[in-house]
């Protein structure tokens, strides 16, 4: 997925930490209208900041879950754009995953009295399985690649070093906007390349729980690339099977819209 804009979600390190649930302060307004950028992130001494993001992409990230898995709620929660800024003093360094998001679901809660619940619904997903003929992917050897070439996402592409199936499967989640699920019973750590030409509504800002971007012009696809489900099989010799499987799903009971300050 090609953006002109990044969303950063950074792994956790080590930092110091006193445990708080909630922040001491926090600024929530609306984006100017004119400013189509973006950016969510982990707080840094403990500093949250959160650009032109949607109540739905925060759903998404205090819950670690994709935007097919939010059911419910107004319209504006996908479409409505805020600035924020919370701060703790109960933290150095960058926070870990699991506490921010308490903070946050607590934000939430606090600032747009959002209700939520858990579900398991029985959904269509796809099954990633190997394909007839054997996988074609190559076993990655030699030094581990530093993080920035891991995973690489284009428009049309995705190419890994060191990864694992498990990452690929979440990748193509965001492309179909259906869970897949890695059945290929493959462990390894593997090096490969994927392209296709992408079809209307495969990945774009909708997958990240952003609204649709006009002016976010892609460049025509590949009339000589295959489709996604197609070169899967050919390039990667693995497929997707289409079944039905337990999804996990946030439904919204109710929110409201953040009061500025």
């Amino acid at each position: 997925m090609m953006l002109r804009r990044a969303i950063l979600f950074a792994a956790a390190i080590p930092c110091l930490f006193a445990q708080t649930k909630k922040f001491d302060v926090a600024s929530i307004k609306a984006s100017p209208k004119d400013d189509n950028r973006f950016m969510l992130g982990l707080p840094r001494g403990g500093t949250f900041r959160a650009t032109g993001v949607t109540v739905k992409m925060l759903i998404m990230s205090a819950y670690q879950v994709n935007a097919y898995q939010v059911s419910g709620g107004p319209s504006w929660i996908a479409t409505e754009r805020w600035d924020i800024q919370a701060k703790t003093d109960a933290a150095q360094g960058l926070m870990p995953r699991d506490q921010f998001d308490a903070m946050l679901q607590a934000l939430l809660l606090d600032r747009l009295q959002l209700k939520v619940r858990r579900e398991t619904k029985e959904m269509p997903v796809y099954a990633l399985a190997v394909a007839k003929g054997g996988s074609k992917l190559t076993p990655h050897s030699g030094d581990p690649p530093k993080p920035e070439d891991r995973m690489r996402v284009g428009f049309g592409s995705m190419q890994f070093q060191a990864s694992g199936l498990g990452l690929l499967a979440y990748q193509l989640s965001l492309q179909l906007g259906r869970t897949v699920i890695d059945k290929t019973g493959l462990t390894g750590q593997y090096d490969f390349r994927l392209e296709w030409a992408p079809e209307p509504g495969q990945g774009g800002p909708e997958s990240i729980g952003l609204p649709p971007d006009p002016s976010l012009k892609f460049p025509p696809a590949d009339p000589n690339r295959p489709s996604l489900f197609t070169a899967i099989r050919e390039q990667l010799g693995l497929r997707l099977d289409s079944e039905q499987g337990p999804v996990d799903m946030i439904v919204i009971d109710s929110v409201s819209k953040p009061t500025e300050n």
